[in-house]
């Protein structure tokens, strides 16, 4: 497209809102609507998965190895483990460290039982790695890797744990994707019938414009802008109120709710816009151009 038509397009486009206020503001509050609803889906389902990411994260495996190997040894066999690409990294912990955690936790009360054992460390045999992974779905493989190095004594996995993060996280985004297209759907379906309302009054505009010899892409390009225009409106709208909601929310849960934000933390807002931002504006556009694209289909045919 030219520049002389994509402004000639565009002004008609603008031209086409200011002429039929009623109908643009209809189209305004549709797009919103839906722009808002998914905003609030998204903002919801981003912090699921940020919950569930974190609680992944907490997930590993420990492994311990033979009586008979030393502590180079053992550090030998972190070295291979800390390659495999499946592992986002491990945590050493000696038998001395692991004594003196043990101590910490049970006799925290009567330490004085605990120099029974002074000079003897009844965990000796108990160094250990905690092997930490990128994606929960990898733990059984990694586990069984383990399992087969030789000098590895036992490996304890959480299985049950892993299987349902890994469960819910599915859950989450099969109910994500399916919400996200049902509300596109209605969304395209609501904004097509009001674009039509607006045309069909502009319906003898168009077939003047054929009759003359005005191709179907000049002739549907002012609606298109005018749908994208629409569609960008209608989606900074929401923004603006779901940034002051999520921020209000957030804030109330923070201080409100201590017991849940010590157990886990949501997402700051930047984190959210970052990526609510660029979909809102593409959703609002792209409603924009599929709704007038649809409508202007109907009479571009004399």
């Amino acid at each position: 497209m030219k520049g002389s038509s994509f402004f000639y397009c565009l002004g008609q486009g603008f031209k086409g809102i200011k002429r039929n206020k009623v109908f643009f503001l209809a189209s305004v509050a549709t797009i919103a609507a839906c722009v808002f609803m998914v905003g609030i889906l998204l903002a919801v389902m981003m912090n699921i998965n940020f919950v569930l990411k974190e609680a992944q994260d907490s997930v590993s495996i420990t492994v311990f190895f033979d009586e008979d190997l030393n502590e180079n040894e053992i550090k030998e066999i972190g070295k291979r483990i800390e390659g495999w690409d499946e592992v986002s990294h491990i945590e050493y912990t000696s038998a001395e460290d692991a004594w003196a955690t043990f101590k910490e936790s049970y006799f925290k009360d009567n330490p004085e039982l605990a120099e029974g054992f002074a000079g003897d460390n009844p965990l000796a045999n108990s160094a250990s790695y905690a092997v930490y992974f990128n994606e929960i779905e990898d733990q059984s493989t990694i586990a069984d890797r383990l399992s087969s190095l030789t000098g590895v004594r036992k490996v304890n996995q959480s299985e049950v744990t892993a299987n349902a993060l890994s469960d819910v996280g599915k859950i989450v985004g099969i109910i994500s994707l399916v919400i996200g297209v049902v509300l596109f759907l209605v969304s395209v379906f609501l904004i097509s019938n009001t674009i039509t309302t607006g045309i069909t009054m502009r319906s003898e505009e168009i077939k003047i414009m054929k009759y003359v010899g005005a191709t179907d892409f000049f002739v549907k390009s002012p609606f298109v802008f005018e749908g994208v225009i629409i569609g960008l409106i209608g989606a900074i709208i929401p923004l603006i109120i779901l940034f002051f909601v999520y921020r209000s929310a957030l804030t109330y849960i923070m201080s409100q709710f201590n017991t849940i934000t010590d157990a886990f933390s949501l997402m700051p807002v930047s984190q959210i816009f970052a990526l609510l931002i660029p979909v809102a504006l593409i959703l609002g556009a792209g409603i924009g151009i599929i709704g007038s694209s649809i409508a202007t289909n109907k009479y571009i045919k004399v």
